[in-house]
């Protein structure tokens, strides 16, 4: 219980202390949108591309199947799954397209809802050195599907998703503390 209300405390102090993110819906139809959104960080370049790589570090657990984001991972691969996995459960949540390493992850990813809906979803993760030694992140997804998908409705849930993922990939690390 004390490391419980431990890790909600850390988490919630890791939320107030997140760097401030540009997110822009670019554009968005019933059968598409692009979003975009930029960061800078602190961290250097290879701190933020080892975080990116394994999402288990940064991505929220409130956006799982799990609840748990430490069931997440991500096969650092074109062609490997960034998958989630628990008790007798697992879904793949997007396949890697590109790597770059150290530059640019490129996946196929139709995260949650996404899937039921049939659309083909595309993020682009880019990673460029700052001069003062932090890292300026830039994501961009793109999301293409039927007239009836109503991707322009559901864009500005996407958009909140993606902007507070980006934010903890840029944040400073916060220690992950083991259930009992």
């Amino acid at each position: 219980m004390r490391q419980g209300i431990a890790g909600c405390l850390l988490a919630t102090a890791s939320v107030l202390l997140l760097p401030k993110a540009q997110a822009e819906i670019v554009s968005a139809a019933p059968d598409h949108y692009t979003l975009r959104h930029e960061i800078m960080s602190p961290q250097s370049p290879e701190v933020i591309w080892e975080r990116l790589i394994n999402p288990e570090t940064w991505w929220s657990p409130d956006h799982t199947y799990s609840g748990d984001a430490r069931n997440l991972s991500l096969q650092n691969f074109a062609g490997g799954y960034w998958r989630e996995d628990w008790d007798r459960s697992s879904v793949i949540h997007g396949t890697v397209q590109t790597i770059l390493d150290g530059e640019m992850l490129r996946l196929d990813a139709p995260f949650g809802p996404l899937q039921g809906l049939g659309v083909q979803v595309t993020w682009t993760i880019t990673l460029e050195a700052a001069e003062d030694g932090g890292t300026r992140i830039v994501f961009d997804e793109v999301a293409n599907g039927s007239s009836e998908s109503g991707l322009d409705q559901i864009a500005p849930a996407v958009d909140y998703v993606k902007q507070e993922a980006i934010k903890r990939l840029a944040a400073e690390p916060v220690p992950i503390i083991e259930r009992d």
